[in-house]
């Protein structure tokens, strides 16, 4: 980093105390304030970016840049012969953070496990009591119905029960949600009749540690100095500058003021890499973009009603003009890189005249009004949500159909949403463990409504089909059964599948060991400046 700009960041405020001359300061234009830094609240990359992959560890973790799962906090596993018993050996010697309001007492160890998963298995559990909350990907993948028993076998060995057969448990444990809390902390808390803290003054055990937040404007870590495998901390201090604009993640990026930048406008790509300073990693996205049609808001309680706004859609031309083409039309409600991905299915083609009979052949009067919301941030599978719904809303007024185009702040945004309160949303998934059930148990089953069903749609037939391939460590049998549960949603079509993106990461080209995610998130594990 250029001194003139760490004087100008150190005049600002954002990197004060920091030695110039010896500190290694990365800065990291983020597209977002995060809601709170508990990871098992929340479900978007926003949120995970600021928790999950700073702060936090889980017992499980995906290699960097990859999609294999390795230890993490457990440094080993059993597994039983009847896959329903798991004993994880944890790692000794791992410190909790230490920081100006709390100083622990003792490494981790099994305690914390327990109580990281007792407070979501269990409602009675005295610090859920005292700080009632959500644990939305917990439930959605339905791990608070099959995990039976958490046991401390000793101080490092914890033994986990399932009701049935998950063939994907590690994959699970390896995402952001199950991130290990410190059990003393939340004790101490909750002595103090300070519970919701846990969500704003987060402890863990990663290789950065928070130290300030204000919404809007910055989160600044430092590092971890007792991480317990240092060779992945090489930041002396990690600063997010919360940028929701994508033109000002730009300009910032090229003034050397972010070394990476969080989503860029696909308009945007042709002149980083034109930038001698910067450089632009890409890779096929894990990810769709899609519509989510509220099924229990009339008249998308109807299937021949979100068939017809689906043909309704131009797709290619949302494709090229807010893709700029770095992306394909999607077909189905997974990408065709995910195992199980069904070739047969195709999507209806652009139809405005089909749509209009059909709607009218459905009751549906011309003039018809329909909130259709629009995500204020940028993803990979949707980098313009507000530009894509005035394309789409320009569609649907061919065919009869008044679309009033709604936003909220993000966090608010999601709120709402999980509470039913949209028509239709614009919203898009990057694939969190690789299984299919990330996708089709935690988008679209029924035990997801309220979390992240936000077409709040219910088919028993098709639960049936995901929670039996879910219970299978045949992968031809999975495959199968997914199959057969993509045609269900094809006919039903609780979703308009809208686009596949490539994924851009932009950056300075003095930024070293960077790897993108496949499953969405921004971790600096790794990274390194060039001085």
């Amino acid at each position: 980093m250029h001194k003139n700009v760490l004087a100008a960041l150190f005049a600002s405020g954002l990197l004060a105390g920091a030695p110039l001359a010896q500190a290694t300061n990365l800065v990291f234009c983020s597209e977002g304030s995060p809601a709170g830094f508990d990871p098992a609240q929340y479900t978007t990359g926003t949120d995970f970016d600021a928790s999950a992959e700073t702060i936090f560890n889980k017992l499980t973790q995906f290699e960097r840049g990859g999609t294999q799962v390795k230890p993490g906090l457990a440094e080993s596993w059993d597994i039983s012969e009847d896959g329903k018993v798991y004993t994880f050996h944890l790692r000794k010697g791992v410190k909790f953070h230490t920081t100006d309001y709390f100083k622990p007492t003792r490494e981790f160890n099994a305690d914390d496990v327990l109580f990281t998963f007792q407070r979501m298995l269990d409602k009675n559990n005295p610090f859920r009591k005292a700080y009632p909350t959500e644990f939305p990907y917990f439930t959605d993948m339905g791990l608070d119905q099959n995990i039976a028993k958490v046991e401390k076998v000793d101080d490092y060995t914890v033994r986990m029960t399932l009701n049935e057969v998950d063939a994907a448990f590690l994959q699970n444990l390896a995402m952001p949600f199950p991130s290990i809390q410190s059990a003393e902390y939340a004790d101490k808390l909750l002595k103090a009749g300070k519970a919701a803290e846990i969500n704003q003054k987060p402890i863990g055990t990663g290789p950065f540690v928070f130290s300030r937040y204000q919404k809007d404007a910055v989160i600044r870590y430092k590092a971890n100095p007792d991480y317990w495998k240092p060779e992945d901390v090489k930041l002396d201090n990690l600063i997010f500058a919360i940028t929701p604009d994508a033109a000002t993640r730009l300009q910032k990026l090229k003034a050397n003021e972010c070394q990476v930048s969080g989503y860029a406008r696909p308009a945007d790509l042709v002149e980083m890499k034109q930038d001698p300073q910067l450089k632009v990693l890409q890779q096929p996205g894990f990810n769709v973009g899609f519509l989510a049609y509220n099924v229990q808001h009339p008249p998308l309680d109807k299937p021949e009603v979100r068939r017809a706004l689906d043909m309704a859609i131009n797709k290619q031309a949302i494709v090229d003009t807010v893709f700029q083409g770095a992306g394909q039309v999607a077909q189905n409600v997974i990408p065709p890189n995910q195992w199980s991905y069904d070739k047969n299915i195709k999507g209806a083609p652009y139809d405005p005249e089909k749509a209009k009979a059909l709607l009218k052949q459905a009751g549906i009067k011309d003039g018809t009004e329909i909130a259709l919301w629009a995500m204020t941030v940028q993803r990979a599978s949707n980098p313009n949500a507000r530009q894509s719904a005035q394309m789409i809303q320009q569609d649907w007024a061919k065919v009869g159909i008044k679309a009033k185009i709604v936003s909220y702040e993000w966090g608010e945004y999601i709120k709402r949403a999980k509470a039913g309160e949209h028509d239709v949303l614009t919203y898009g998934w990057t694939g969190d463990n690789g299984d299919p059930d990330n996708w089709l148990g935690v988008l679209y089953g029924c035990s997801a409504i309220g979390g992240s069903n936000y077409a709040r749609w219910c088919d028993k037939s098709y639960d049936a089909l995901i929670q039996k391939a879910k219970t299978s460590n045949d992968r031809a049998e999975r495959t199968r059964l997914y199959e057969q549960a993509q045609q269900i949603i094809r006919q039903q079509l609780p979703v308009s599948p809208m686009a596949h993106s490539v994924v851009s990461q932009p950056m300075r080209k003095e930024v070293q060991g960077f790897k993108i995610n496949p499953f969405g998130v921004t971790g600096f594990y790794g990274v390194s400046l060039d001085r």
